[in-house]
């Protein structure tokens, strides 16, 4: 006789099945591993590098395009851990992990055993997008752990409540997961509107009856009032920023059609296929009433992404939640007519875990390749060529000059790598027009030379009387501005642009 080594134990006294304790934990634990390994090796990803040298060199309450918790945990880690890759991005690694550990919970949560849980975690564990981002410090790769995280205790809550013994304290502890989701990415407000409007809907409409929920929201408040009052007081930059996204959505990802598609293919081969299975359980099957708020909630903020032109991974967060779903309806068809041969499975999700890891390897390749393309560069760290050759170029004037100089990146990219660059070479203060660094204040009216690093200088024309090369370059190049004609007060309104 067979034995199936994921076959269901008896359910615990709460009514859940035992948690997949052993296989979840392997999955999770192998896939931050991997990851762990994929990002002690290349350059800093663009976002990652910005995210460093904000929280670095300009630690603030707030930033235009997202808030301060990302760069300041990027800068933590760096003081642990001087330039090293691994330490940077292992929080980033360990989020990836414990995004699939949350999705085997969630799937707990709604019925599902031991082998519904590993697939469950095994589908979290092969989405795409996840795999390619998952070894990068950047908001974007947190934000599935701190979705899923959130939806757990609604979960749980709305499983109690269906059984008259909800614990009204689970909606504190989302509110207060609501507030740290708030101090990574703005984009869950989008969810808790799709939230609200769908319990409105579809019900259940109790839920917004609760005190509970409300106090909790008002401590996600106070806990993300310091980046709220930023953007307040600065004219909510973060709103400009969603037609910056749309006018580079055509490049990005094929515009409204690609995103559309993304969408749901950034699950990955195995997480799309349950996605769609799981969204059309919740809208169909009468015992997931309780959860059908979700799926409309997952179809309102697809329409909406897309109508915006979103990125197509904004969504990546509610890809668990299906999931789950749809393990537990395979779970029920399962146990409806049971196979004969359980175990003849485990190759296939040796072989999904298998992918898991190329694809994380993949996407570090991808990120060496994108950034070398960037600038036009083979090999070597391009962060670490482009902080040597501005200090070189800076390094040719006079001490005397080099007083009343400055250094401008192009965009936040350049100026994030001048900044970080700036510990290992001799730099003067980096400044950029570009997103979040057009905020960072600019240069004094003692500065009256310029070491600019980019791909076009022409924006700099009207202000100096005298600009001449000074770093070749195929594309991105340098130049030294003198002659400064107008206050920078003047000048930097007229640099400063989101795009």
């Amino acid at each position: 006789m067979i034995i199936d080594p994921l076959k269901a134990r008896p359910a615990s006294p709460g009514g859940l099945h035992a948690l997949a304790r052993w296989p979840v934990l392997t999955i999770a634990g192998v896939l931050a591993l991997v990851h762990a390994v994929a990002g002690a090796f290349g350059d800093y990803w663009i976002d990652e590098v910005y995210m460093l040298a904000a929280g670095k060199y300009h630690p603030n309450w707030g930033y235009v395009d997202q808030p301060p918790l990302t760069p300041l945990l990027a800068a933590a880690m760096d003081f642990i851990a001087p330039d090293s890759m691994f330490a940077l991005r292992l929080p980033a690694a360990l989020a990836t992990g414990g995004a699939v550990l949350l999705i085997a919970l969630l799937a707990r949560e709604l019925g599902a055993d031991r082998r519904a849980q590993t697939i469950a975690a095994l589908a979290g564990a092969t989405g795409l997008w996840s795999n390619l981002v998952g070894h990068w410090t950047a908001p974007y790769t947190f934000e599935p752990l701190l979705w899923t995280a959130l939806l757990l205790p609604l979960v749980r809550w709305l499983r109690q409540h269906s059984e008259g013994v909800a614990d009204d304290r689970l909606l504190l502890v989302f509110g207060v997961l609501l507030g740290l989701n708030l101090q990574v990415k703005f984009q869950v407000v989008l969810l808790c509107v799709a939230l609200l409007v769908s319990a409105l809907a579809v019900g259940p409409r109790a839920i917004l009856t609760r005190p509970m929920l409300w106090a909790g929201t008002g401590l996600a408040l106070l806990i993300a009032s310091p980046t709220l009052i930023w953007q307040a007081v600065n004219g909510w930059p973060q709103l400009a920023m969603s037609s910056v996204v749309a006018q580079e959505s055509p490049m990005l990802s094929g515009g409204r059609g690609g995103t559309a598609v993304n969408l749901v293919l950034y699950a990955g081969v195995l997480g799309t296929a349950l996605v769609l299975g799981g969204l059309w359980l919740l809208l169909r099957e009468p015992r997931l009433r309780p959860y059908r708020m979700f799926a409309v909630t997952t179809i309102l903020l697809w329409v909406f992404l897309v109508a915006t032109a979103g990125r197509p991974y904004y969504l990546i967060g509610m890809y668990g939640l299906p999931i789950a779903t749809a393990v537990v309806g395979l779970q029920r068809r399962r146990q409806a007519k049971p196979p004969r041969w359980g175990w003849a499975a485990w190759p296939v999700y040796v072989l999904s875990v298998a992918t898991a890891g190329m694809l994380v390897f993949a996407g570090a390749a991808i990120n060496q390749s994108f950034s070398a393309a960037l600038t036009k560069i083979d090999s070597g760290k391009i962060s670490e060529r482009i902080a040597r050759d501005v200090s070189g170029a800076y390094l040719t004037l006079p001490a005397e000059q080099r007083a009343r100089t400055a250094v401008i990146g192009d965009s936040y990219i350049t100026g994030a790598m001048l900044d970080v660059g700036s510990a290992h070479h001799p730099l003067p203060e980096v400044f950029s027009p570009h997103r979040g660094y057009g905020y960072f204040g600019a240069p004094t009216d003692e500065i009256d030379t310029v070491v600019y690093y980019g791909r076009d200088v022409e924006s700099l024309r009207p202000y100096f009387t005298d600009i001449r090369p000074a770093i070749p370059g195929d594309d991105l190049k340098g130049w030294i501005a003198t002659g400064r004609t107008q206050p920078w007060a003047a000048i930097w309104p007229q640099l400063k642009s989101l795009s």
